[in-house]
């Protein structure tokens, strides 16, 4: 077979629209060459698309359906909200489309028929994509109750500026009611109204809520998160994960960078200001949070009971 002319270099490498590459100037005879891979009615592509970013790899399915946008697990990705993986084919994208529209069957795209405001749209690297309290709601469908607090912990949180882009949160706990407000008779719904309850503004990962979660759960009263610690002298110092100041604890999440030569530097400094602010440090690995995070309750009601708490019978 003669050997296709090559794509225009802004085709090249990523998947694009018939669309797009007749602008291109591409002929429909290049467009059936069988070096090309189809995705989908007016989908191609020259190479393997696995390994590009999701944005680019959406992109596409976005363009050629009219009126959708991501939704679901494939605008959590693209918001870096937590998420459970998404099971099967990892090339299968969720799109919402508004309620009322045509019916839409592609291969690579999971479609959700429903209700979508024109506010609940936003753009990531140019495309339409669910705002992350859509997004939030549209997830109830499909996360525990535990999964889906992580995600709006993860949503209200405010960020850190010296470490982040940003220094707003996603959106806040009212626009998650508003949500909820909105859909009525939502699938997913009663799960969301759990959920909300147990947001708390503060939590900087997943695995901090899951803490938080366990301990209340297991019947320890309900620690502060990320408040810093006053020192006798009304000196401010550093933010515990989590903490109870009237028992002066403080409760660490270990993440995987702890295990940094210069995170373990700043740790061991951290466990010094504890000693000498009088507070007990409670430090939770992820070995800790294994069987229902029961080790690392064990721990944190130890440490309680040590400072003069008592359960009520």
């Amino acid at each position: 077979m003669k050997t296709p002319r090559p794509l225009p270099e802004e085709l090249q490498n990523r998947p694009f629209t018939v669309v797009e590459a007749a602008r291109a100037g591409v002929s429909h005879k290049r467009l059936r060459h069988r070096a090309l891979h189809r995705l989908g009615k007016g989908i191609r592509s020259e190479s393997s698309t696995a390994e590009l970013p999701l944005s680019e790899r959406v992109r596409p399915f976005i363009e050629v359906n009219e009126r959708c946008a991501a939704s679901h697990l494939t605008a959590a990705a693209m918001l870096v909200l937590p998420r459970r993986q998404q099971k099967g084919n990892p090339e299968m994208f969720h799109v919402i489309r508004p309620e009322g529209s045509a019916h839409l069957n592609r291969p690579h795209v999971i479609v959700h028929r429903m209700k979508l405001y024109s506010d609940e749209v936003t753009t990531v690297d140019g495309i339409p994509v669910t705002t992350p309290e859509r997004t939030w709601l549209d997830m109830a469908e499909m996360l525990t109750v535990d999964e889906l607090v992580a995600m709006g912990d993860s949503c209200v949180r405010v960020p850190r500026a010296a470490f982040e882009d940003r220094d707003m949160p996603l959106c806040s706990l009212a626009d998650l009611q508003r949500m909820i407000d909105r859909h009525k008779g939502k699938r997913g719904l009663r799960r969301a109204k759990e959920a909300i309850k147990l947001i708390r503004v503060g939590s900087d990962s997943p695995q901090e809520t899951l803490l938080r979660l366990a301990m209340v759960r297991a019947g320890l009263p309900e620690p502060e998160v990320n408040v810093p610690i006053i020192g006798d002298d009304g000196r401010r110092h550093h933010e515990p994960d989590l903490s109870y100041r009237k028992y002066r604890i403080g409760i660490e999440d270990e993440g995987e960078q702890h295990g940094e030569d210069g995170q373990i530097v700043r740790d061991i400094t951290r466990s010094e200001k504890y000693h000498t602010l009088g507070w007990t440090e409670v430090r939770i690995s992820k070995r800790h949070m294994l069987n229902d995070a029961k080790p690392a309750v064990a721990k944190v009601r130890t440490a309680l009971v040590q400072a003069g708490w008592r359960s009520r019978p």
